[in-house]
């Protein structure tokens, strides 16, 4: 006579789930980034101490354009930068310091999927950006007097297509980054496009209207014309001082963008890296 062998007991314990992984995730990056103070200062102080030049900059500028409205660009123009800094060139070297550490690695060994991962290193600089950006954009209109939001939704929309694109941009930068030290420099060309391209120094209705219109096709101008248009009802081309005539204005900015953000996504899928390269 044979006995049958006893079922193996089944192991049971707490499962965890995408927003707990996103969040320890998170937690244990934001502990990095207050210990490196070298960070720290690119994200918190580097942008203040640019938007004083941004005000000299706009001051000057609206000498010659006598219709520019420098509080509210320089609102829009201080967010824009402050989100540069703190989302792109931050998440940038932050990627690179944690593949340099074989984090990343070993990150993919557990339950984290890879996209909760890329996402759990870009919390705290995406909660950092976010709260700054806020600061600013409410101190700034309300001490500035500048008028409400004339489409909320709108910006809104155009506010996560930024954060998209950046985090994007930042996977796709990090994979021709060797090292932090160096993500200055390979960040540089994206940074310049930012402040320069997308009307953040210089408003695109100052440009030339062929420059002007190079520009409004480059990655992130789209985006911030998203914010813009739903902010202030105006994208230096076209108003809109309603809540549907915004979206018209709008249009082209979110098929453009739309397109960017999907280049970045795929270009980031094909080329970041997870190790270094030995």
């Amino acid at each position: 006579m044979t006995t049958a062998a006893p079922a193996p007991a089944t192991v049971t314990g707490p499962q965890s789930t995408t927003a707990g992984r996103l969040l320890a995730l998170g937690r244990a990056e934001a502990t990095l980034l207050l210990r490196n103070r070298a960070a720290l200062f690119t994200a918190v102080v580097l942008p203040v101490v640019l938007i004083s030049t941004l005000h000299g900059l706009l001051k000057k500028q609206s000498e010659d354009n006598p219709g520019l409205d420098v509080h509210s660009l320089l609102v829009y123009g201080s967010v824009g930068m402050v989100l540069a800094f703190v989302v792109y060139y931050n998440l940038t070297a932050a990627y690179v310091g944690r593949r340099g550490e074989l984090v990343l690695k070993r990150l993919r060994t557990g339950e984290a999927r890879d996209l909760e991962i890329l996402l759990g290193t870009a919390v705290p600089s995406l909660v950092l950006g976010l709260f700054m950006a806020a600061l600013i954009g409410i101190g700034g209109s309300l001490g500035l007097h500048l008028a409400v939001p004339v489409n909320p939704v709108l910006m809104l929309v155009g506010l996560l297509m930024l954060l998209a694109t950046m985090i994007a941009l930042a996977a796709l930068s990090s994979a021709f980054t060797k090292t932090v030290e160096s993500a200055g420099i390979t960040t540089l060309p994206v940074m310049l496009v930012m402040q320069f391209g997308s009307g953040l120094y210089f408003p695109l209705e100052v440009m030339p209207s062929q420059l002007a219109d190079v520009c409004r096709l480059l990655p992130t101008t789209p985006a911030f014309q998203l914010i813009r248009v739903g902010w202030f009802g105006t994208d230096g081309s076209a108003a809109a001082t309603d809540f549907l005539g915004s979206w018209g204005a709008a249009a082209p900015h979110l098929v453009t963008g739309a397109v960017w953000l999907g280049l970045a996504v795929w270009g980031a899928v094909r080329y970041f890296r997870w190790e270094p390269r030995r």
